[in-house]
């Protein structure tokens, strides 16, 4: 192996995936540094990869050209829309991934890639010289050089898990744990934090009453992640129920013996994905909690009990579990358990990801205080990248909270402080129904296309589809339905029929009606062939022609709030200059450092009075 790269990457989880994947399509010889090959991309909780406000994070990866959407697609066994009863800005893609098959995919998918080296091997300290990187040492006291390092160890760092009073280290089950790295930093001058996540019980698929649950199945026709997949399959049930007084009960008489509740675990947990003695203890008018069985995969007799995550005592997990109908004489594989693990306060980052403190140095991932493996991923591509364009001396990545979900995470995550892991909703987004997860391609793929992330051959299939789009609404508003042309169709569809003859562009917008059914009932449809031959052309028009009024109305917002956001601040500017700022906007703005009046705007602390002193100053 060679002993020098331009970008050296630790963790091989989904941030250190993508940075990987990233960096090295984008031509920097890069090494990912693994505790474990066959643990790459493996899921320490559950098994799935997509959901609400994830979903979309997925597709904007493989918008630019990251991984995780092909393996999702490669890996899953369960596909979904979630959310399809309500309006198009929420509904998100969720996938059930097979936890064997998906790391097996990860590596086929990371050894195709030219420049990229992955060894196996614990990194001691990353090396720093005169505030920059120089590269890093391995436990055997093995020097490598690296121009960048891409820091993703995930909850691996003095990683501690506990079940009931006991405890033990590791990064997750089974698993050693990075044991030094942390503290070596912390001595250099970064704050460290403890954060805690948790894990539900895995059981036996065959001691499982099946009869006794509902089922929760995927999408009769399941839609895939990444535009390069051509189909994929539905290959498991899964099965949904509800916990009830008599488990709470029981769950509450261990709470005595509970690390949580006694205050052993210095770690604060997701708000959003309590454990379920947390939301016992919480939510006390609740009679019941949602419980969905979920298969680990294909050929393994694990199944996970999302919904139940915990770190009680083992008997207090077993009587509890065991009074689920339907589990009466389950076999537990694996009981739950918490994990506390180190991070690092993200406002000590660019929102390039590069540390303040360090030059090159880079975090992503859990170690920024997020959850969540697309989160991760997220962090891990936008990381990838920056560390690429830095060494180029070309203009880092930053995308604008109006672009993408990616930019709303890493946005909140620079001027915003958590006290618990941060987890990313559709509601963080002003301008959620411009991001939606089924035009990501549209938004994103141009900088991918930029980056050589996305090939010519594939862009072309963006604008073709965009072209196709503008044609649709030009032709939409010239194109008329007489009333005896379209009367009927209105009326089977609950919708009033017409007295003149109206644009389908002016009756497309109606809540009930289908562009598809508009256009077949014109007695030639040659103009609209190509239009009709395309299912995600027909989906956009649909959408926008809609919700045409709501998306103007962001448009304008949108360039409000980018008269500050492209109010740049010099880097190195001293805001003791401007005396009549509050103390605590000072103090907050010297800390996050904003590179422009709109990101200090939404720094917490910081008034529009504050703003207001300071957009005066700058002109």
């Amino acid at each position: 192996m060679e002993k020098q790269f331009d970008i050296i990457v630790i963790g091989g989880g989904h941030a250190g995936i993508e940075a990987a994947t990233t960096s090295s399509k984008m031509g920097a010889s890069t090494l990912l540094i693994t505790l474990s090959k066959a643990a790459i991309g493996r899921p320490s909780c559950n098994p799935s990869v997509g959901g609400t406000a994830k979903g979309h994070l997925v597709k904007e990866i493989d918008a630019l050209g990251g991984a995780m959407g092909i393996l999702a697609d490669n890996g899953g066994i369960q596909f979904k829309i979630l959310n399809t009863s309500k309006g198009p800005a929420v509904r998100s893609p969720r996938s059930q991934i097979d936890k064997d098959l998906y790391p097996i995919v990860a590596n086929n998918f990371l050894e195709n890639i030219p420049q990229l080296t992955i060894i196996e091997a614990k990194v001691w300290e990353i090396i720093i010289d005169n505030h920059k990187v120089a590269g890093v040492k391995l436990f055997d006291g093995t020097f490598i050089s690296g121009k960048s390092v891409i820091l993703t160890a995930g909850t691996f760092l003095n990683g501690l898990m506990w079940i009931g009073l006991d405890s033990f280290p590791g990064g997750r089950y089974g698993e050693q744990v990075s044991d030094n790295l942390s503290d070596r930093l912390r001595d250099y001058g970064f704050k460290v934090g403890r954060l805690k996540t948790g894990t539900p019980p895995r059981l036996h698929k065959d001691t499982i009453d099946y009869s006794k649950f509902a089922l929760h199945p995927g999408d009769p026709n399941p839609i895939p992640f990444s535009f390069r997949t051509k189909s994929v399959e539905n290959k498991i049930m899964c099965y949904t129920t509800n916990t009830n007084e008599e488990i709470h009960d029981i769950l509450r008489e261990g709470f005595a013996r509970s690390a949580l509740f006694i205050g052993l675990i210095e770690g604060v947990g997701p708000r959003y994905c309590p454990s379920i003695e947390d939301k016992v203890d919480r939510f006390r008018d609740k009679s019941s909690h949602k419980i969905v069985l979920e298969p680990e995969g294909l050929n393994t007799n694990s199944v996970y009990l999302n919904g139940f995550s915990t770190s009680l005592p083992k008997d207090i997990q077993e009587r509890g579990i065991r009074r689920i109908s339907g589990l009466e004489n389950v076999e537990i594989l694996r009981f739950g358990y918490a994990i506390e693990y180190d991070y690092f306060d993200p406002y000590q980052l660019k929102q390039t990801l590069e540390t303040k403190l360090v030059e090159n140095l880079y975090f992503a991932g859990q170690i920024n205080g997020t959850s969540g493996y697309e989160e991760a991923a997220a962090q891990g591509l936008v990381a990838g990248i920056n560390a690429v364009l830095k060494l180029q001396n070309k203009e880092p990545l930053l995308l604008k909270r109006n672009e993408a979900y990616i930019s709303v995470l890493i946005d909140d995550l620079v001027n915003k402080e958590f006290d618990e892991p941060y987890r990313l909703f559709t509601s963080a987004a002003e301008y959620r129904l411009l991001l939606r997860h089924d035009n990501a391609y549209y938004r994103l793929s141009k900088y991918g296309r930029e980056l050589g992330l996305i090939t010519d051959e594939e862009f072309a299939i963006f604008e073709h589809q965009m072209e196709l789009i503008d044609k649709g609404k030009t032709l939409f508003d010239k194109t008329l339905l007489k009333p005896d042309q379209i009367n009927d169709y209105l009326k089977s569809v609950d919708e009033n029929p017409i007295i003149d003859s109206t644009t389908i562009g002016t009756l497309a917008k109606r809540g009930n009606v289908k562009i598809e059914d508009l256009i077949n009932a014109l007695p030639s449809k040659v103009d609209y062939e190509d239009i009709l031959s395309d299912d995600i052309v027909l989906n956009q028009l649909d959408i926008e022609i809609k919700y045409e009024g709501y998306i103007k109305r962001q448009i304008k917002e949108i360039n409000y709030f980018l008269e500050n956001e492209n109010k740049l601040i010099p880097e190195n500017f001293d805001y003791h200059k401007v005396n009549s700022l509050s103390t605590e906007a000072r103090n907050k703005l010297i800390k996050i450092n904003p590179r422009s009046l709109g990101q200090a705007s939404r720094i917490l602390g910081v008034s529009a009075t504050d703003i207001s002193i300071l957009s005066v100053y700058l002109r």
